[in-house]
This record gives structure tokens, C-alpha cells and sequence, in this order.
């Protein structure tokens, strides 16, 4: 007898549920407030916990969920290298470097998008991108 696909708990959130989606990321962070004070300037996430140091995040539209993790070793090299839409790269970039991040690479042209590369205070390599070069 074929089984049926699991069906998500009733106590997930449906749109993080999406086959094949990224839905949940656990972030290194050496300093939990910098972290999250980078996290909520440069991409806008929304965060909870962080008094009792679980630094929970959800993005914008909750399609991403995670939390910081202190004492991880960070990702200073691209292996699986992420990169996070926004809708201004060079306000976003700003934002990076006095939020305690560092450019990498600027805004730069790739076809018909603006990509750039920074690092997060507590060093991990992420890629920014906006639509429109």
C-alpha cells in the first residue's frame, strides 16, 4: 500500500510548509544584540527572545523563520553561499556597514540585478540582491 505525503502539523505555520522551500535558518552570532541589530537594519527581520538570549527571527512576510546561535563558528568562506532580496542595495549596503557588517564586494551589476556580498558582525559571508541593475 503507497503512503501519502506527510501533512504538516496544524501547529506550523502553513507558509513556512512549502515542498522544497527554504524555510529556517540558524545564524552564528558572536554578539546576540549586534547580530540582531544588523539582522533587523539590513534585511528587516523581526525578532523575540532576546531577552532570555534565543534570538528567535521571522522575515517580513514569514516565509523564513531561524534564530542566532552564539558560539558557532562562523561562515567567513562561501560553501552554500545565501543571498537575501532587498529593495534598495545601496541603502542596504549603508545599513551593513554602521550596523557593524562589512562590504565585501559592492552592488555590482549580473545580468539584470545588482548583487553584493558583505559580512555580518559576527563575520558570516551573505549575499544581498535587488532586482533591476
Amino acid at each position: 500500500m503507497a503512503q501519502s505525503p506527510a501533512q504538516p502539523s496544524a501547529a506550523v505555520d502553513a507558509a513556512l510548509t512549502r515542498h522544497g522551500g527554504l524555510s529556517y535558518l540558524e545564524i552564528p552570532a558572536a554578539d546576540l544584540l549586534v547580530s540582531v541589530t544588523f539582522y533587523q537594519r539590513v534585511l528587516g527581520w523581526a525578532f523575540h527572545g532576546v531577552e532570555t538570549g534565543t534570538a528567535k527571527f521571522s522575515d517580513g512576510p514569514g516565509l523564513l523563520i531561524g534564530r542566532l546561535i552564539p558560539g558557532r563558528p562562523v561562515s567567513r568562506e562561501p560553501g552554500i553561499m545565501n543571498y537575501f532580496y532587498v529593495s534598495d542595495i545601496r541603502a542596504a549596503v549603508v545599513n551593513v556597514t554602521v550596523s557593524g557588517g562589512q562590504v565585501v564586494k559592492p552592488p555590482s551589476p549580473e545580468g539584470n540585478l545588482l548583487v553584493a556580498s558583505v559580512y555580518d558582525p559576527a563575520g558570516n559571508l551573505i549575499g544581498l540582491w535587488q532586482a533591476g541593475a
